[in-house]
């Protein structure tokens, strides 16, 4: 039998340089590493999901040892993201009602719907995360209707129709 020939790949210079490279970069992540501290203090949020129609709205309520009462929406200002006065007291009306309006740090970010449904999106989102923080809440809610989503949504069309129950106008002649 003839012997066969054996090749051996040879290494080039730059997949040396790349193999020394990427050592060096893992070294310098590794001492950064360890330089940064290692536990770091987290905040506490309470996390829920609102949604009306077709808006939807993620909830992020904190615990705030002062009065601060911040209210973000889409990194906006709730004054400047709600225009109308009816707006904003929809998105406020759960605070209001278990009396915490200052007491908690809003952040939301909404998406989806109008206006209006956003902000009882927003008002069903903030309930629920009430809820969590403090299951005493849960009473004043259920009694206020806060807690249970608007079922609520606009009707499919359907063929033959104008919209979904609005029929074409009938001629006679």
């Amino acid at each position: 039998m003839p012997k066969k020939k054996t090749t051996t790949k040879k290494i080039t210079k730059k997949k040396i340089i790349k193999k020394k490279t990427v050592k060096k970069i893992v070294k310098k992540a590794i001492k950064k590493a360890l330089d940064k501290p290692v536990v770091k203090k987290k905040k506490k949020y309470f996390f829920a999901v609102g949604k009306r129609k077709s808006a939807i709205a993620k909830i992020w309520l904190e615990f705030s040892r002062g009065n601060r009462g911040l209210f973000l929406i889409n990194h906006k200002r709730m004054e400047d993201y709600f225009p109308f006065s009816s707006w904003q007291y929809k998105a406020l009306e759960s605070l209001k009602t278990v009396g915490q309006y200052k007491r908690f740090d809003v952040f939301a970010k909404v998406k989806g719907g109008g206006m209006s449904a956003q902000s009882e999106a927003v008002r069903l989102g903030i309930s629920r995360a009430l809820f969590k923080f403090n299951a005493d809440f849960r009473k004043k809610l259920k009694r206020a209707g806060l807690l249970t989503r608007d079922p609520r949504v606009k009707e499919r069309k359907k063929y033959g129709l104008k919209r979904a129950r609005r029929a074409p106008q009938f001629s006679k002649r």
